[in-house]
């Protein structure tokens, strides 16, 4: 009998031109995503919220909603699931696929806009195209009043100037009495200009061997 093709190897080679993980990469996620989700074949948010690595993350919901958000799917479609497919888990797991020694430049810039996306989608919670100064709030109060150090009125004082800061940087001619509508994408992307994102962006709150994450064949 001749060697057939499974309908899980097909699925597999589909994806990794879309994803850009390699086979062995997607089963080793499949392998998760499974675990993750009670071999059911959708992912709901309960099923990320029972992640022990999650629990104490001032922005777990940011990342959970992440996951079903069709933004993520690079369809630039709005809205968000209920639950997701595997096909949709590995969508968003490739935004933190790392770099190979094969990765071309052309590559490398086009992955790190995918990830500079991918956290600019977290935070314009309500899809408008501008991370507003509410949005901002938000973001700085979960993160610095988690700490406990930092009081709730503490916290917005502190997203306040940074807000500031980036609306006199961003529109060096803006007047006292201008509205500042938000931080677009393409501010943002200046804004982490000097980041290095691979190391910041990575999978261990899923509890993944980094070692089975390599790309490269």
């Amino acid at each position: 009998m001749g060697a057939t093709q499974t309908h899980s190897e097909y699925q597999y080679e589909n994806m990794v031109g879309k994803t850009g993980f390699s086979t062995e990469q997607i089963k080793n996620l499949h392998m998760r995503f499974q675990q993750l989700s009670g071999n059911e074949k959708t992912l709901r948010r309960e099923h990320l919220k029972n992640i022990p690595a999650l629990a104490n993350n001032p922005i777990k919901t940011e990342i959970i909603e992440a996951f079903f958000d069709k933004r993520n799917q690079l369809d630039n479609e709005l809205g968000s699931y209920e639950e997701i497919g595997f096909e949709e888990f590995l969508m968003v797991m490739s935004h933190f696929r790392p770099l190979s020694i094969k990765t071309s430049e052309e590559e490398r810039t086009a992955m790190r806009r995918q990830k500079v996306r991918f956290l600019f989608n977290m935070h314009d919670t309500d899809g408008d195209g501008k991370i507003t100064l509410e949005e901002y709030r938000k973001a700085v109060e979960e993160l610095l009043s988690e700490s406990g150090t930092i009081g709730q009125e503490g916290a917005r004082a502190i997203a306040d100037a940074a807000m500031l800061e980036v609306a006199s940087t961003n529109v060096p001619n803006m007047g006292p009495d201008d509205f500042y509508e938000g931080i677009t994408f393409e501010h943002f992307e200046e804004i982490l200009k000097d980041l290095e994102m691979e190391s910041r962006m990575h999978v261990r709150f899923l509890d993944m061997n980094t070692a089975n994450l390599r790309c490269g064949k």
